[in-house]
Formats: C-alpha cells, structure tokens, sequence
C-alpha cells in the first residue's frame, strides 16, 4: 500500500491518492462508492479529465496524470486506487510520482482491451487523430504533433510503448501553462497552492521553471503524457498506432467513442 498527498491543480483542494493491492480489475474507490475505470464517465470540457459515475457518487478532477501511469505500466489488474478529495494531487506536475509509487506494488502488466482494427481519421473540431492497426505484433505507437505558434517549443512527442522509456522520458514532463492562462486561473481562485516545481509557465520574454532544467520539447511530452491517459480510460493505449494533432482531453474521449462506434477501434475482452 503507498500513499500519495498534494493539493489539486486547479481547485487547489488537499487530496490523496493510494494504492491498494487488490485481486479484480483497476478500480477507483472514492466518497464510499468504488467502480471500475470502464465504469467511469469522461468529461474532459475543463482543461482537463474528470471522471464520474453516473450516479455521482464518485466525482474526482484531474485523474489523466494517474491513468496516464497505469496506462504506460499496462496496470489493468490487481490494484484499487482510494482518492480522498474533489481531485487528483498535482504532485510532481506529471506522471513520475504516481509510477514511482506503484512500482513497489511489483503488478503484473496486462494487454490493452482497445485495438485498432481498421487504418482511418477522426477529427473533432481543430484536432484530428489517424490511427492504423498494428504493423507487427504487439505494437504499441503513440504520437502527438501541437503547434504552440513558439519558436521555442517543438511540435512532436513519440512513444513506442515501453514502460522504462515512459518513466524515464515522458513521466516527468510537467503541467504546463502561458502566463496569460495563469493569471486568469489566479484571477478566478484556481490554480493555487502550486508547488514551483510542479509548473511551467512559459512567458513571451522566458520560459520560467524550477527543479529540472526546461528541454524544449517538455511540452509537447506532457501533451503526450496526456494523451495516454485518456487513452487508458478507454482501455488504451490501443494496439496499433496512434497520430494526434492537437489533441485535446475533451476532443480525445469524443474521438475515442466515434472510433468504437465507427468500427476503427474494437475492445478484446470486457473491461
């Protein structure tokens, strides 16, 4: 059992998360209710993933950081995790803390349940997401192209499914934000109790960070970070390839529904 604290990102509430080693598949225990992620119903309208159950009895902000761990360690198995509070801690302002804390649980990864079966485009709105089935197998491919119309940051983030290279490199892209979206979040109450080194906000004149040096391409990793952790709400990351431009958490779980409905994604077993 480990036990992770912080405030949330943009309520800035004390929450906790921990693990709890459990036969049965992932689940989410929070307010006195627990339910499965399959069970769980995505909103991604408010910069972020919140998941609720439709009686709302579970209602918990921010949780695309923690799936984003269970996803890139192929968690799908043998853990409840307990949430106290409106919305999952900050922590380290990425996805590192949450592996880190896992690892000791010593799980043993599962398969997706989501697979690409059929090569097609799906666009919501101003993003767009290509996805093809798998060239061998086993094949796992993530990538993210965003255009933050900065010279400074790069356009592209790749993942190719192996968990060490997300720990190592993805894990600990940080929550990121433009120094105009800070003051308005500031302005309205929101973001606070931030710890320094969880954040980048990235200014016209400097690009301010603490704890580990800024890499250009920081960004477009935390973009992917997040990527993977819609995608494991919906059983992801799939087998197969994944290209999305612009991605978005609301247009993500909206493109993951059309694709199942479409025929381009299917589930290989019941979640």
């Amino acid at each position: 059992m480990t036990r992770l604290t912080g405030r949330g990102l943009h309520g800035g509430a004390p929450s906790s998360v921990r693990f709890v080693r459990e036969p049965g598949a992932v689940r989410v225990r929070a307010g006195g209710a627990e339910a499965r992620i399959a069970e769980l119903v995505l909103d991604g309208s408010s910069r972020s993933t919140r998941a609720t159950t439709r009686d709302r009895r579970i209602a918990i902000g921010t949780v695309e950081h923690l799936f984003a761990a269970l996803g890139a360690m192929s968690i799908r198995d043998g853990v409840v995790v307990e949430i106290d509070g409106p919305e999952v801690p900050l922590v380290d302002g990425g996805a590192r803390a949450f592996i880190d804390a896992l690892t000791p649980l010593a799980l043993d990864p599962s398969p997706p349940v989501l697979a690409i079966v059929r090569a097609g485009t799906i666009e919501v709105g101003a993003s767009r997401y290509d996805v093809s089935p798998p060239e061998r197998p086993g094949e796992v491919r993530v990538e993210v192209a965003v255009d933050f119309d900065d010279p400074r940051l790069e356009r592209h983030a790749r993942w190719s499914g192996d968990a060490t290279d997300f720990r190592d490199r993805i894990a600990p892209a940080r929550t990121f934000g433009f120094d105009h979206e800070i003051e308005a979040l500031t302005a309205r109450g929101l973001a606070s109790h931030v710890a320094p080194e969880s954040v980048v906000v990235i200014a016209q004149g400097a690009i301010h960070s603490a704890g580990s040096p800024f890499r250009s391409d920081e960004p477009a990793r935390h973009k992917l970070l997040d990527l993977v952790g819609d995608l494991y709400a919906h059983g992801g990351p799939p087998w197969g390839s994944v290209r999305a431009t612009r991605p978005g958490h609301a247009a993500t779980h909206e493109a993951m529904r059309r694709g199942l409905a479409d025929g381009l994604l299917m589930l290989t077993r019941t979640r």
